[in-house]
């Protein structure tokens, strides 16, 4: 009985090894990921320190667009419209391009200490305004080149649904995307 015992216990043991094993690498490949998830196909905000983000796996019906329905912005990693999935960090070099998918584009890296690398003509550093609308409810982008030290402000929402920044409207260094009826004027003081 006791030779019984301790041979079961010793497949088991070597069974759970097994396993251990086989589930280590997956765990450690997913190990920085990020899951972030649009509940009730409302906008939602994942606090990450990086810069930019891809996904990795869509976990959703929901399409998944990058600068549609999720991206990443100075306030971290956004989804909404039912987009569910895991996001991972990367470091791009190079200057900017548009991400696939469309929807704004990747900012360029900063430039090296000591300056360097192009830069814009004086008249490029100033304030922008513009009206961006959310028609019918639904996600739109407006496009204007925010610059890596640029801020964008609503100065005045022109519709009956809120205007809400983070909710309703945000902005990255491509523009400022809008939703769920927000209509707005805004102000860019686009910095390079």
């Amino acid at each position: 009985m006791f030779r019984i015992r301790t041979g079961l216990m010793g497949v088991a043991t070597g069974l759970l090894a097994g396993l251990v094993w086989m589930a280590a690498p997956a765990a450690h490949a997913q190990g920085n990921a990020v899951r972030c998830g649009s509940d009730d196909g409302r906008f939602t905000r994942c606090q990450v320190p990086w810069r930019d983000a891809e996904m990795i796996r869509q976990e959703s019906n929901s399409p998944c667009t990058r600068g549609q329905t999720w991206g990443v912005d100075r306030g971290g990693l956004w989804v909404d419209r039912g987009c569910r999935g895991q996001f991972v960090e990367i470091r791009r070099g190079g200057g900017g391009y548009p991400p696939p998918g469309g929807g704004g584009y990747y900012p360029p890296p900063p430039p090296p200490p000591g300056g360097g690398g192009w830069q814009p003509g004086p008249d490029w550093n100033r304030e922008i305004r513009f009206q961006c609308e959310s028609n019918d409810h639904a996600y739109h982008f407006c496009q204007v080149d925010v610059g890596g030290h640029g801020s964008v402000v609503l100065l005045r929402q022109l519709s009956g649904s809120p205007c809400q920044e983070g909710y309703s409207w945000g902005w990255n260094r491509a523009g400022v995307w809008i939703s769920k009826g927000c209509r707005g004027l805004f102000s860019v003081q686009r910095r390079w």
